[in-house]
C-alpha cells in the first residue's frame, strides 16, 4: 500500500463504532420518560449486564479521553458512591422484577478510588436489587500504581475475578510525555499480587500513536507484556482531541507519530503477540487462544460494545453512574455527563437520562451489519443487499485500492484492508458525512 494513500485514509477521523448509532448522534429528545419505559419493558427471565462508572482518579493522565476528573478529597469521592447507590435503587425500582445479572463491570476513572469499604457497599446494594448469581465475570480497571497486596486480597473477597490494568506504554520517555511515569517493576508487582489473591484473569490496555513512541519502543513494551502472560491485551490508538479533553492540551502536538508511523506501531503490536500464540481479535485485542474472548471469534459470536470487543451476550447493558449509557430493547439513554446535573436528577428522584437513541428497524439492521465489519471483518448482506446499492458504490473505490472485497452479497475486507475497518463500517452509518471532524483517526 502506498504511502500516500495511508496518509490520505488515515487523515480521515471515524468513530470507534462501540455502539450504532454511536454516542455522538444522541438526542436530547430522549430522556427520563422513554428510559423509564423501556426498563418497564425488560424480560424479568433475562440476564442483564451492568456497568458502573466512577469519573474519579487521585490525578488526571495527559492522554485521557474518558469522562475522568482528579479527586483528592475523600468526601467528594464518598458523596459520588451515595448517589450511585441511590441510583440503583432508583433504576431498580422502574424494573418489572429482579432481573438475573451475567456480568459486571467497573470503568472510570479508576474505580478502586472508592475503597474495599465503598466498593463493597456500591455490590451489597447492587445485590439488593439485582440477582447476582454465582459465577458471573465480575471486571474492574485498575491502576497498577494503586495496589497493594491487602486491596487485591479485598478484591478478591468482593468477587472480583477479572482485572484490566492500564498499562499504556513502559518506555520511560512516552510515560513522561503522557503524565504516567510507571516503571516495568510496578507493573509486575501488581500482577503478582493480583494473581497471589487469585484473581487470575488479567487483561492489560496499551496505547499506541503516544508522543515520542516508536515501533522500537513499543517492541519492547510488548516483550515485557509477554513476560507476564496477561489474558488478554488491548492496543487502542491514541485519539488525540485537545478541543474535547483539556488535558490533552499538555500533550506537543509536534511528538504525535503521523497516520503512516501509527500503521507502522499497529502492525508492530499485531505481529509482536501473534507471534507468540496470541490470536487477533477485531483491530486492537490479542487473546490466549483457550480465552473466552478467542473463543467467541473464532466461532463468530464476538460482540462490540461501550468496552471495546467481549463475547457478552446480552441484549441489556445498564450503566450506573454520571455519563454511563444504557443499551436497553428500545433505545440508547445516556446519563448526565456533569457530575452534579446527576446528582440533581437522582436526588429529585428521577432517572438521570439526559439524551440517547429511540432504536427503528433501520438502526438495528446497519447496528448488525457494522457490528459484524468491526468483529469478523466481513458481512453476508444476504437479502438486504439491494437496499445499500448506494453504500456498496461507495465502497468500490476501496475495492479497487485493494482494501475490500465484494463478491455476491459479501463484503470482505482484505488483509491490508483492515485497518480501515472503521471506515468501511462509516460508509453504512447513516448519520455520517464526508470530510466530518471530531472523531479519532481512521488508524
Amino acid at each position: 500500500m502506498s504511502e500516500s494513500l495511508v496518509q490520505r485514509l488515515g487523515a480521515l477521523t471515524v468513530p470507534r463504532y462501540t455502539s450504532y448509532p454511536t454516542a455522538a448522534d444522541f438526542s436530547a429528545e430522549i430522556g427520563p420518560t422513554e428510559t423509564a419505559g423501556w426498563l418497564a419493558g425488560a424480560d424479568p427471565a433475562e440476564p442483564v449486564s451492568i456497568y458502573l462508572h466512577v469519573p474519579y482518579c487521585r490525578e488526571l493522565c495527559h492522554y485521557c479521553g474518558c469522562h475522568a476528573k482528579a479527586a483528592r478529597r475523600a468526601d467528594v469521592v464518598e458523596r459520588y458512591r451515595e448517589t450511585l447507590e441511590a441510583e440503583i435503587a432508583l433504576v431498580a425500582s422502574r424494573l418489572p422484577g429482579r432481573l438475573p445479572v451475567s456480568r459486571i463491570s467497573w470503568g472510570g476513572g479508576t474505580p478502586s478510588i472508592l475503597g474495599l469499604s465503598g466498593l463493597g457497599s456500591v455490590l451489597h446494594v447492587l445485590s439488593r436489587h439485582f440477582d447476582l448469581r454465582p459465577g458471573h465475570e465480575h471486571a474492574m480497571e485498575l491502576d497498577p500504581r494503586r495496589i497493594d497486596q491487602g486491596f487485591a486480597d479485598g478484591l478478591a473477597a468482593l468477587g472480583l475475578n477479572r482485572a484490566s490494568l492500564g498499562v499504556q506504554d513502559l518506555d520511560r520517555q512516552v510515560q513522561q510525555a503522557i503524565g504516567r511515569v510507571q516503571p516495568a517493576e510496578t507493573v509486575r508487582e501488581a500482577v503478582a499480587m493480583l494473581r497471589r489473591a487469585g484473581i487470575g484473569r488479567l487483561n492489560f490496555d496499551l496505547v499506541y500513536g503516544l508522543p515520542r513512541q516508536s515501533v522500537d519502543s513499543l517492541g519492547r513494551t510488548c516483550r515485557e507484556v509477554i513476560g507476564l502472560a496477561p489474558d488478554r491485551v488491548a492496543c487502542y490508538g491514541y485519539a488525540h482531541l485537545p478541543a474535547r479533553r483539556a488535558n490533552q492540551r499538555l500533550i506537543d502536538e509536534t511528538l504525535l507519530p503521523g497516520a503512516d508511523e501509527r500503521l507502522r506501531q499497529q502492525d508492530a503490536v499485531a505481529a509482536a503477540f501473534t507471534e507468540v500464540g496470541y490470536q487477533s481479535i477485531g483491530i486492537d485485542h490479542f487473546a490466549l487462544f483457550c480465552d473466552p474472548l478467542a473463543v467467541a471469534a473464532r466461532s463468530r459470536r464476538l460482540h462490540r460494545n461501550f468496552q471495546g470487543y467481549t463475547d457478552d451476550g446480552s441484549k441489556t447493558l445498564i450503566g450506573f453512574g454520571a455519563s454511563s449509557i444504557s443499551r436497553l430493547s428500545g433505545g440508547f439513554a445516556q446519563n448526565e455527563s456533569a457530575i452534579e446535573a446527576w446528582r440533581a436528577r437522582i436526588e429529585a428522584g428521577q432517572l438521570a437520562t439526559r439524551r440517547g437513541h429511540a432504536f427503528r428497524q433501520d438502526d438495528r439492521e446497519r447496528a448488525a451489519i457494522i457490528e459484524r465489519l468491526m468483529c469478523d471483518f466481513r458481512v453476508d448482506l444476504g437479502r438486504q443487499a439491494r437496499l445499500y446499492a448506494d453504500e456498496l458504490a461507495r465502497l468500490r473505490p476501496l475495492v479497487g485500492q485493494g482494501l475490500v472485497e465484494m463478491r455476491h452479497d459479501m463484503v470482505t475486507l482484505t488483509p491490508k484492508g483492515r485497518p480501515f475497518v472503521r471506515l468501511v463500517s462509516a460508509v453504512f452509518d447513516r448519520f455520517r458525512t464526508e470530510g466530518e471532524r471530531g472523531f479519532s483517526s481512521a488508524v
